[in-house]
């Protein structure tokens, strides 16, 4: 047992030094290793087998071939003598003539094909000098015979048998070559097989070879890899759980150890960024605590805004107007301005109130965002302005289809309202009012416009028109209060939207404002605007 644990000893130190990287190199690089011993092997067998298949294809078999042809062109010639010798017709000394001639043609191919092969060249040259010994010493000799005596001579007869005998040793040499020729082609045969079976070794191994490797890998990485970040996944679902202050200390590789070290920093920096986020989460509850009273006090302000200090201002009212009936003979004409100054001053301040309360209002939890249709809120808008348009005399000009979307109808409905009530009251002197609304739709988002022909804003005036309280022009010219562009900016920002005023439109003035297509009602909900608000004359000028 120690024995083991020794020898374990290095292999461990062994593993701790290599990185996993490291590791699959060594057994790719011993299958490389492999893979280039079966692929030089296979070269050479491939090769071989390209000589061999050479050999056969370009080299025996053409030999073969030509060698049936040379026999062929020998008995030609044999039968053409024998015809001439037993008739004594010329005729059949023409076989003879081309058999010589094709014998030497099939000489030369045989001897480009045979090459520098001893074994087939001796045959080949047998051949002809046995073909050389018939013709010179039989066939030649015969055909003068029956030339000179005629076939029927006793001599010639004697003369073929002698030849015939003579092609006979030739047969057998030509017979012998065919046979030479036939074992160099069995013996390609047999080599090209080897070859291939040599190859199908070869191919085997290398698959053998590359299944041991795959596995090998396998093995090393689940040991050296698959372990370690198995216990690494362990440690950090024990984080996930909540155990913060566990410290992850995995043994393995050198790459894997700094993995462990990166995730065991990363656990660190979470638990002292979710200590931090404790406290601020904690933080965030106080501060919606006091928002929470805050809020409070804010509605009971608007209680109090919207009762206790209106009542005093229309009691003043009131006996302002009460006083001047009463006493009014007995007042001079300074007397009676000065009432009227206390009277106008004194309704104002309540116009101004309400303004405040509904631009206070918006934003502030109450009912929960709705689908509304565009176009019906227009509507609405137009009809609390009916008395104003119809005085004036001013058209309106709107599309026939204006989209649906997400938001307060309420509110969407004072945004229409202020901003035609605008375009009335600021009309040309020397134009009929005309109101022109246009609506198309950019990507995400409705791009409308409002356009009149009226006075106007000066460029430089493009910002301060949405701030509240702003006014342009003197009370006596217009009244108001300055507030209703800055509640228009007001309730389209909280819809994700946004408003601006085109710096130099054509005549009058233009101004521009987006609302989301289809936008999801979100967690918080819009503020319901008071409706007697709507009742009231559009507030502000376009400040």
């Amino acid at each position: 047992m120690s024995t083991d644990s020794t020898k374990d000893i290095p292999m461990k130190g062994v593993a701790a030094r290599l990185s996993v990287q490291s590791w699959v190199h060594l057994i790719l690089g011993g299958f490389v290793v492999v893979v280039c011993g079966c692929l030089v092997i296979g070269g050479l067998v491939l090769s071989r087998m390209s000589q061999r298949t050479d050999e056969l294809v370009d080299r025996i078999q053409p030999a073969r071939s030509v060698s049936f042809q040379l026999q062929n062109a020998l008995l030609d010639q044999e039968t053409g003598v024998r015809g001439f010798a037993l008739t004594g017709d010329t005729s059949f000394l023409e076989p003879y003539r081309k058999g010589k001639s094709a014998e030497r043609e099939r000489l030369a191919e045989a001897r480009e094909l045979v090459g520098d092969d001893t074994r087939l060249a001796a045959d080949l040259e047998a051949v002809e000098a046995a073909a050389g010994r018939w013709r010179r010493d039989k066939a030649e000799p015969l055909i003068a015979a029956v030339r000179e005596s005629g076939p029927s001579h006793t001599g010639t007869t004697a003369q073929l048998q002698s030849s015939k005998t003579e092609f006979d040793g030739l047969r057998r040499a030509s017979t012998l070559q065919q046979r030479h020729l036939a074992d160099a082609r069995d013996r390609a045969r047999a080599d090209l097989a080897a070859a291939r079976s040599t190859r199908d070794w070869v191919v085997g191994i290398l698959l053998a070879v590359l299944v041991l490797t795959i596995l090998a890998l396998s093995v090393l990485l689940h040991r050296i890899v698959g372990i370690p970040l198995n216990r690494l996944r362990a440690a950090s679902e024990a984080v996930r759980s909540g155990t913060f202050h566990h410290r992850i200390e995995i043994k393995g590789p050198s790459d894997v150890q700094a993995v462990a070290g990166a995730v065991e920093n990363m656990r660190g920096r979470l638990a002292d960024e979710l200590a931090d986020a404790q406290t601020r989460e904690q933080l965030l509850a106080d501060q919606t605590q006091e928002l929470r009273r805050s809020n409070s006090e804010l509605e009971q302000f608007a209680y109090v805004a919207s009762h206790d200090l209106q009542e005093p201002l229309r009691k003043v009212a009131s006996f302002c107007q009460l006083l001047e009936k009463r006493y009014g003979t007995e007042l001079d004409d300074r007397g009676k301005q000065y009432i009227a100054f206390a009277v106008d001053g004194a309704k104002r301040m309540q116009v101004l109130i309400n303004d405040l309360l509904t631009f206070s209002r918006v934003g502030r939890v109450h009912d929960s965002w709705k689908p509304v249709d565009l176009g019906k809120a227009f509507d609405r808008a137009l009809g609390n302005l009916s008395a104003a348009v119809e005085e004036s005399g001013a058209s309106v000009e709107r599309p026939e289809e204006m989209p649906e979307l997400v938001g307060d109808a309420t509110a969407l409905t004072m945004v229409w309202q202020n901003l035609l009530g605008n375009a009335v009251k600021f009309r040309h002197p020397d134009r009929t009012p005309r109101i022109t609304v246009d609506c198309v739709r950019e990507d995400e988002d409705w791009h409308l416009t409002v356009s009149d022909n009226g006075i106007g804003i000066a460029p430089e005036f493009a910002d301060k028109v949405f701030v509240i309280f702003q006014r342009l022009h003197g009370r006596d010219e217009y009244d108001g209060t300055g507030i209703g562009l800055a509640l228009c900016r007001k309730i389209i920002e909280f819809h994700g939207g946004r408003i601006w005023l085109e710096p130099e439109p054509a005549e009058g003035t233009r101004i521009h404002f987006t609302l989301p297509v289809a936008p999801e009602a979100p967690a918080h909900t819009t503020a319901e605007l008071l409706a007697p608000a709507l009742l009231t004359s559009p507030s502000g000028d376009p400040s």
